[in-house]
Formats: C-alpha cells, sequence, structure tokens
C-alpha cells in the first residue's frame, strides 16, 4: 500500500516474526494512535515469505513495503546508488540501514522507528505516541553521569539485578553513577527499554548461566523508573530493537557494516552507530533519551556460543571506539560533519595494536561511503530522455 499521509518510516528487519506487527497495530488503535501516519518497511531476505508479509500488510490497512534482497538491488539501480550497495551486508541485522536510505529517498518522512521482530508492546504505553511526546518533549528529565564516562542504560536497578547490556564496555564496569535532573535540549533520539529478556552479549549471558542465547535474569517493570539522559560526554548503549528518532540524524545514524565481513565481526552495528549518534547529539548540543515506552524481548533461544562467536572479534575494538570519536568532530556543525570526522579518524588511523584492528580501517570507509551515498539520493537525477 501506498503512504498518503505518513511521516513515520517504520523499519523492521525480519526473517521470521513479522506478524509480531500486528500487535503494534492493535496497540496504536487501542491508545487512538493514527496507523495512517505509519509507512511499514520490512526489510528481509530472499527466501522469506514476502508475499505473506506484504498480505499482512494489506490486511491491516497499512501502508509499507517489502524488501528482500533482489527488491533492495532493483531500489539501488533505480535510485542510481548500485555503487553503494555494499553498505548494507545480506543476511545481517544491519540491513537497518536500508531503511535509512529509504527514508533519506523519501523527503515525507519526519520520523523513524526501528522495531526488531521478537518484540511485542506493552498496553501500558501508547507505544508510537510515546516516542513521538518523547522526541517533541522540553521538560526536566532525570540526568545521569559515571566516573567512567558510560552510562549503564538498566542502572535503575542495577544494585538488585547486576546487569550490563550488550556493548558496555568491560573497562567501564563498577562504576560510580551520580544522578541529577535537568531540562532536554532537542531531543532526537527516544530509546525505549525491554522486559523479559535483557539485551546482553554473549560473554555476560553465559556469566548469567544460560547456554540458549537469552538470559537467567530476566527484567521487568520494577527494574525501570522513568526516562532519563547521559549527560554531554558521556555515553551508553543504543540497542534498535526499540527506538524513535528524527529524520536530521540519519547521516550519523549508519548501522555498521557487521557479519559479512573478513574479520567476522559481528553483533556492534546498532551500538557503534549509538556511540556516532551520542557524540553527534552531544557536539550539536542534541538529546537522547532513554526508557519508555517498554517492549517485551523475546529472544528465540539459540546457542550462547553463536553469538559468542560473533561477538569476540569485536570485543577489543568495542572497548576502544568510543575514545576514538570522542577524540574528533568537535568544532563540526553539522551531523554529517561531526560523522565525517569520525569516519577520518577510523579510516586513516593505524589500528595495528589490536586484534582485528583493520575493521576500524574498513568501518571508516563504509561510513564515508554511507556519506557519498546520501548525497546521491539527495542530488537530482537526469530526466528520461522524450520519445522521438
Amino acid at each position: 500500500m501506498e503512504a498518503m499521509n505518513a511521516d513515520i518510516c517504520v523499519i523492521v528487519p525480519t526473517i521470521r516474526e513479522y506478524e509480531c506487527m500486528r500487535a503494534y497495530f492493535d496497540n496504536a488503535r487501542a491508545h487512538g494512535f493514527d496507523l495512517d501516519r505509519l509507512f511499514v518497511l520490512l526489510v528481509t531476505e530472499d527466501f522469506c515469505d514476502t508475499e505473506g508479509m506484504a498480505s499482512m500488510l494489506d490486511d491491516e490497512g497499512v501502508s509499507g513495503a517489502v524488501f528482500d534482497g533482489t527488491a533492495r538491488e532493483e531500489w539501488y539501480d533505480e535510485h542510481d546508488v548500485s555503487e553503494y550497495s555494499h553498505l548494507v551486508p545480506a543476511a545481517s541485522h544491519a540491513q537497518t540501514s536500508f531503511g535509512l536510505l529509504y527514508m533519506w529517498a523519501h523527503s515525507e518522512f519526519d520520523y523513524g522507528v526501528f522495531i526488531d521482530d521478537d518484540t511485542l508492546p506493552h498496553d501500558e504505553w501508547d507505544f508510537f505516541g510515546r516516542h513521538m511526546a518523547n522526541l517533541a518533549r522540553t521538560d526536566e528529565v532525570e540526568s545521569v553521569s559515571s566516573d567512567e564516562r558510560w552510562v549503564n542504560v538498566l542502572y535503575q536497578n542495577a544494585d538488585e539485578h547486576g546487569l550490563y547490556p550488550r556493548g558496555y564496555p568491560y573497562s567501564a564496569m563498577d562504576e560510580t553513577v551520580e544522578t541529577g535532573t535537568r531540562e532536554l535540549r532537542d531531543v532526537v533520539a527516544s530509546q525505549g527499554l525491554w522486559t523479559n529478556v535483557p539485551d546482553l552479549d554473549a560473554v555476560r549471558i553465559l556469566m548469567d548461566g544460560d547456554l540458549e542465547g537469552q538470559a537467567q535474569t530476566r527484567t521487568d517493570f520494577e527494574d525501570f523508573d522513568g526516562d532519563f539522559v547521559a549527560e554531554p560526554g558521556q555515553y551508553l548503549t543504543v540497542c534498535s530493537m526499540n527506538l524513535a528518532f528524527e529524520r536530521e540524524v540519519v547521516p550519523a545514524f549508519y548501522q555498521l557494516p557487521m557479519d559479512d565481513n573478513e574479520w567476522e565481526v559481528g553483533r556492534f552495528d546498532d551500538i557503534w552507530s549509538g556511540v556516532f549518534l551520542k557524540r553527534a547529539a552531544d557536539v550539536l548540543g542534541k538529546d537522547v533519551v532513554t526508557g519508555y515506552p517498554l517492549c517485551e524481548h523475546n529472544k528465540a533461544a539459540r546457542p550462547t556460543f553463536d553469538d559468542l562467536n560473533n561477538e569476540v572479534p569485536g570485543l577489543e575494538l568495542n572497548e576502544h571506539l568510543w575514545e576514538v570519536v570522542d577524540a574528533v568532530g568537535g568544532d563540526a556543525d553539522s551531523y554529517a560533519g561531526v560523522f565525517e570526522a569520525m569516519a577520518d579518524a577510523l579510516a586513516d588511523g593505524d589500528w595495528s595494536e589490536y586484534r582485528n584492528g583493520g575493521f576500524f580501517n574498513y568501518v571508516g570507509e563504509h561510513m564515508r561511503d554511507w556519506l557519498d551515498c546520501l548525497a546521491a539520493l539527495d542530488a537530482p537525477r537526469a530526466a528520461a530522455p522524450a520519445d522521438d
């Protein structure tokens, strides 16, 4: 279905549980949120049930589109950006980047929302409405910082559960947390957190005694106590399973090229893009709000050691990425400007001291290509010659 009045592009990477979106549409109806505002982009693969996905959207009366690998290649051709198709790895969660390119090519979308297909909304919140309200907020919220310059997004009940989320540097653990309150600046991203299965990395899942890729320790409503922001100069993990953002951040929000690379680095696409986004937001005087709406995360069981094999090649790099980007881009005046400075630092650096350090150079080159691709999508395309 075509989008008539849609201003929100909902990006869902899926190869299995696309039917979860029915629950999100039901939530919107129950809370009076206008579904006409949504355009749902299901990003999938050629081996998946694309007809079933399209039928689901039609049944629900929601505008949207389904893009498998073949359809993505056709889209690149139609928009004269085939030379940048390598930016979106196949069969990877990082295919969410295709959704960002699609958003950028369609100026009617003012907002984006990422939803993972193993989540469900909670009835307690108007899922889409709360995210949109967060992006418009100017009130006071709790502000958080630590002596390690990292904020554990699960800090509110960490004394009880002891959890750190996927992507949180091991060297920043056992931090001293300070909280206060302050007025929000221009909010450009709204990160909702998760009940049931917390978003942990494989090492922490193993430490929690779980061999099925989930966690023995689960989160519930009492583990969360409202919204907060990490103070400027502080970093936090950004997980894309429940996230809304404004269009303006797209140049600095590339979901990085994981899985299909010679170093076999995986599972850091949204984590590292969140580091880039937070740095850009700090430089430009913007805010990232974290907290509500919560979603229910029903991660499917899978061998924890599979995730471990994907994560180990990038664990050392994850300890240092934030230090690299924190040192550059401070004088930039745009998202693209900050992102270009970060890209240059990574692409041109000598990272031979790190195992798999060449992946930083690889990421930096892809970041440069990301900006070039967005510029190409902005450029007017030549009109087809008229028939004689």
